[in-house]
């Protein structure tokens, strides 16, 4: 990351692990665009849930050539519920369920400025996603700690994915010989995923396995 971070809280006590994890899900958007001018991070609790917690606001504004992406993001409390048992503990810190909260609020808000990051890359290179047609594959590799892996295409050849590409929030459930449908996009490291479906519902054992998978 050779850019610029700035991150500022407001209601929340600024620690090392907080930042941690700003810095770790920052770190990642370099995949989806290289030229980022500087980030700008906000982490806050509105006055009138500053006593109950929970209602994290976190705000990224990424500067980018000719322009500025801003994510505001407030995880409603379906999204809370259906995604904190996704979240991973860090490795030597058990977690307050309030903690958990914010850290959700983190990775959705990044997880939306990375998604924007990729429009606007497909913008910039005049990219026309309508046209594209997804193709069969199968997960070769998957790194779940993370968040990207590798599929199969049907030509042999190996393409990145990041799990923001995933559709339904599937990524978890992928393991080595899932079917999916890709398509496919030049990245500025070379091909890549820009969207991964599912071929079947997610969390149905595969009764045949590629003998080619690998999982490290």
């Amino acid at each position: 990351m050779k850019w610029s971070l700035h991150i500022t809280f407001r209601n929340v006590m600024p620690s090392a692990t907080l930042e941690e994890w700003i810095r770790e899900e920052a770190e990642k958007l370099d995949v989806f665009y290289s030229h980022i001018v500087a980030c700008r991070v906000a982490v806050g609790v509105p006055h009138r849930h500053h006593r109950r917690g929970g209602a994290y606001h976190v705000r990224v504004d990424l500067r980018v050539p000719g322009g500025e992406i801003v994510v505001n993001r407030e995880p409603s409390l379906a999204t809370e519920i259906r995604h904190l048992e996704q979240l991973a503990a860090t490795k030597h810190l058990e977690l307050s369920p309030l903690h958990k909260n914010l850290h959700l609020a983190i990775k959705s808000a990044f997880r939306i400025a990375a998604r924007r990051l990729q429009d606007y890359a497909r913008r910039q290179r005049g990219d026309v996603k309508r046209h594209a047609v997804a193709a069969p594959a199968f997960v070769s590799k998957i790194f779940p700690e993370q968040d990207y892996g590798f599929l199969t295409a049907n030509d042999g050849r190996e393409i990145y994915f990041h799990a923001h590409s995933v559709l339904n929030e599937a990524f978890r459930n992928l393991e080595p010989g899932t079917e999916v449908f890709f398509v496919e996009e030049q990245g500025e490291r070379g091909p890549q995923a820009s969207t991964v479906r599912v071929a079947e519902p997610p969390g149905i054992p595969h009764e045949r396995k590629r003998a080619e998978a690998v999982v490290h």
